[in-house]
């Protein structure tokens, strides 16, 4: 009996892990089935390269919101990973009980909140701040990044926390017992350690920050243009796709599945890279 059920769980196993297969061919097969032929009918090179959107007059240049991805994204990172790193390292090596007791629920409820309500909190708090703190109309690349910087957290710190929390406790012992601190055993040797782990945190952080899109609509200001400065509006892949979908027609509507298919080969080329990375550091 007890065979047989064992067999049956693979089968399931076998199974669900055939549909989750099944539906990326599937996603992959509708995006580029209709996103290749649009960007044969623009052009390669004017489509990723190309400064001006305007589906007005057939004209469709993605490169102003590639380029608006990356910087947002790149912010994001700069202000989330840091503040994630530390808050996890703190969480599991140096946060007392009745402090770790406040702060994981917390974590676990940023992870929660719905895109939209992050996304009227940067249009109420991150706004206003942003343009009265550094000038500018507000919505802008650095009140996105700083929103999507908060977003990314819940994601690097839980995965973050897992990987340190996972390294055997000799390591910790062994610099102990050469003389190290505290500190310095957590610093140099658990984190070390851990790379792997905090590096898939990071991963996931990028992957949540690049494919948001109802939060950043919210902040960005969603100006199809070159980037100018941190403090002027831009537009991300993702919300271009959103803003236009609604009312697209014909080419328009097909040059907006094939910025789909650029934002998926840009994704899969950050994960790509990302693992190159890992495996020199490694």
């Amino acid at each position: 009996m007890k065979k047989h059920k064992e067999q049956l769980m693979k089968i399931v196993f076998a199974i669900t892990a055939c549909i989750s297969i099944v539906a990326v061919i599937l996603i992959c097969v509708f995006l580029f089935a209709n996103g290749v032929p649009a960007i044969g009918k623009i052009g390669l090179f004017k489509f990723i390269f190309g400064q001006v959107w305007r589906p007005a007059n057939d004209i469709y240049g993605l490169l102003p919101m590639i380029l608006g991805s990356i910087y947002v994204t790149a912010g994001a990172l700069i202000i989330g990973v840091p503040i994630g790193i530390l808050t996890a390292t703190f969480m599991a090596k140096f946060c007392p009980n009745g402090l770790y007791k406040l702060i994981k629920p917390a974590i676990d409820l940023l992870a929660g909140i719905p895109s939209v309500v992050y996304g009227f909190f940067g249009l109420v708090v991150l706004v206003p701040f942003v343009r009265d703190s550094f000038g500018g109309n507000g919505p802008s690349m650095l009140t996105a990044s700083i929103l999507l910087g908060i977003m990314i957290l819940p994601t690097i710190i839980s995965v973050s926390e897992a990987a340190i929390r996972a390294v055997p406790d000799n390591y910790y012992e062994g610099g102990l017992a050469l003389g190290a601190s505290h500190e310095r055993s957590v610093f140099f040797t658990i984190l070390p350690a851990a790379k792997s782990g905090i590096f898939a945190g990071v991963v996931l952080g990028v992957g949540r920050a690049i494919g948001e899109t109802m939060a950043v609509m919210m902040v960005a200001g969603n100006q199809a243009r070159m980037p100018e400065g941190i403090l002027k509006g831009v537009r991300t892949l993702t919300t271009n796709i959103v803003l236009e979908m609604g009312y697209s027609t014909g080419l328009h509507r097909e040059a907006l599945i094939a910025t789909a298919v650029v934002l998926f080969v840009f994704i899969l080329i950050i994960n790509l890279s990302f693992s190159l990375m890992k495996r020199r550091v490694q």
